[in-house]
């Protein structure tokens, strides 16, 4: 769609223009007409004007002022002038002010019609040229997301790893890209923070790490990129061959983002360096490198390569745990997590201290503390079902220290029940004192067992042996020990009383009133406040006497 203003102040030359030329058949779909600039503004106004065919001398005011202002308020608009007299300062001055072309009076019409052909063809491709750098702009803003994107495709096989289908995934999303390009992958890892720091600052660091690897591993090394993970992770892929100065180069500028982590972040940051390879052979290379990852337990930060020397896979020689149970059941706190600690560095010495043989280790000694605890009858779930818990056990097979941590924390957990078990009447102390305060709740036996942690069978057997009575029977009797006293010494209600001790069924407490007291609770209220009526009465006479 193409609109046209003829500009003119003779009425004769505008209808000449009009007629002179097929305008809907070189694809001008609206002609306007003026016989002034000002008419010519007004149109200008209202209307959108690709192309404007002006005089350039007029009473009103010369076309190059009009164009003047065409150019101030509507640059895309291409302007043809038209004049009877050929003045060169003219023709420089329309030329100055963007004028398309210049034609003089009287116009062949085939050359009129060439003219706005061509300024038809200008238009076009200012468009295309338009819209390319609208592209442009949207491309450059967004290139680094784009490109990301397309890295994280392919490490995670969703582009094939396979060289022409890597190469037509970058042609459609307009990636430059050669098949013979190197690049030589670093993974990072944030393995953990040296301070307790909330999620929102967990999330800042993480973008200051990312700001340190590119300023010291991609801006450094002078060519590369750096791709986003998730979890704590990145890969930085470094252009180029891999030889023996170039991975001396990575390693040591590796050595400094490792050592600005633990300087300025907080941070615990292992480096894996890989084998240069292609686009498409990055997956299977990026594998390797999480495994060397998902292996190394016993460092939290450092620098690594697939060339390291790695210890022989016979395994840790697994400790003497029969020793160790030893120490649990005696409370040697401190010398169970020596011994625990002691193996895991001579683990880590030795080079024989992986995921295998560490997640052997702490099943071992988890078997040991469970198998210990259930002797005593207390229940493992119950005494490791916290959140600390949890978040510890979780964590402990990312490395050698989060295991340490896990396992000193069962350990500790375990003597402090284990020692208070030995000690029955700590034990029975605190079920009396948990039944105390529960006793206007509808609370079993199973309920008191947890609060201890011990089996329900196993916490009968001690404290029936202590007490003499089974916890079922002690509570009812706790129970109905204070119903007595409310029922003699205030006026509350029956079953008021009844929900003050945690009965919620008022036929079911006076059954177990009658049961245990051989009177209701209605008749043993009239009985006793009977009884100290008299009792009154017999002082009051003795008092007179």
């Amino acid at each position: 769609m193409c609109q046209l203003l003829i500009v003119d102040d003779e009425r004769i030359a505008v209808e000449g223009l009009k007629s002179g030329v097929d305008w809907s058949g070189i694809g001008i779909t609206r002609l306007f007409e003026a016989y002034g600039p000002e008419q010519a503004k007004d149109i200008f106004r209202n209307e959108t004007i690709d192309i404007l065919l002006c005089d350039i001398e007029m009473p009103q005011g010369t076309g190059l002022e009009l164009l003047k202002w065409v150019r101030q308020h509507y640059p895309r608009t291409e302007t043809i002038f038209l004049t009877c007299h050929a003045d060169f300062q003219y023709a420089k001055q329309a030329m100055q002010l963007g004028s398309l072309d210049y034609l003089l009076k009287p116009i062949p019409y085939p050359e009129l019609t060439e003219a706005v052909q061509k300024a038809m063809r200008k238009l076009d491709q200012d468009n295309r040229l338009n819209e390319f750098s609208q592209y442009g702009k949207y491309w450059v803003k967004h290139q680094p997301l784009i490109v990301e994107k397309f890295w994280t495709d392919i490490l995670n096989q969703s582009i094939p790893g396979d060289a022409a289908a890597v190469k037509k995934a970058a042609e459609e999303r307009n990636i430059p890209f050669s098949r013979e390009l190197t690049f030589v992958p670093v993974f990072i890892h944030i393995r953990r923070w040296d301070k307790e720091i909330s999620l929102r600052d967990e999330k800042v660091l993480e973008y200051a790490v990312r700001k340190s690897a590119e300023e010291l591993l991609v801006n450094d090394l002078e060519n590369g990129l750096l791709v986003s993970l998730g979890g704590g992770c990145l890969l930085a892929l470094v252009s180029g061959e891999s030889d023996v100065a170039a991975e001396d180069r990575l390693r040591e500028a590796c050595e400094k983002f490792v050592d600005a982590g633990r300087d300025f972040f907080y941070a615990g940051v292992s480096c894996y360096i890989g084998d240069s390879a292609q686009a498409h052979q990055m997956a299977v290379m990026y594998a390797r490198l999480r495994r060397l990852d998902a292996n190394n337990v016993a460092y939290d930060r450092g620098v690594f390569s697939l060339h390291d020397p790695q210890a022989p896979g016979i395994g840790h020689l697994p400790p003497d745990m029969s020793m160790w149970s030893v120490l649990l059941k005696e409370a040697k706190r401190a010398e169970l997590s020596k011994a625990v600690e002691e193996y895991l560095k001579q683990g880590a010495a030795s080079g024989q201290l992986n995921f295998d043989t560490l997640s052997q280790f702490v099943q071992d000694f988890q078997q040991m503390v469970y198998y210990t605890l259930q002797v005593k009858g207390i229940q493992a779930h119950q005494l490791f079902g916290d959140r600390r818990s949890t978040e510890l056990i979780a964590a402990s097979m990312r490395s050698a220290a989060d295991s340490l941590n896990w396992l000193r924390h069962m350990g500790d957990k375990a003597i402090g029940i284990i020692a208070d078990i030995d000690q029955s009447q700590s034990v029975v102390d605190k079920v009396k004192a948990y039944i105390r305060e529960n006793l206007d709740k509808d609370i079993s036996r199973e309920d008191i067992a947890n609060s201890v942690y011990l089996n329900p069978d196993y916490l009968t057997r001690i404290f029936k042996k202590e007490t003499g009575l089974s916890i079922s029977d002690y509570l009812l009797h706790q129970r109905l020990e204070i119903a007595a006293g409310l029922l003699v010494n205030t006026e509350m209600s029956v079953s008021s009383i009844a929900g003050k001790i945690g009965y919620a069924n008022f036929s079911h407490f006076s059954r177990m009133f009658k049961k245990v007291m051989q009177l209701n609770p209605v008749e043993y209220r009239s009985k006793h406040q009977a009884d100290h009526a008299a009792d009154g009465s017999r002082e009051s006479g003795r008092e007179k006497s």
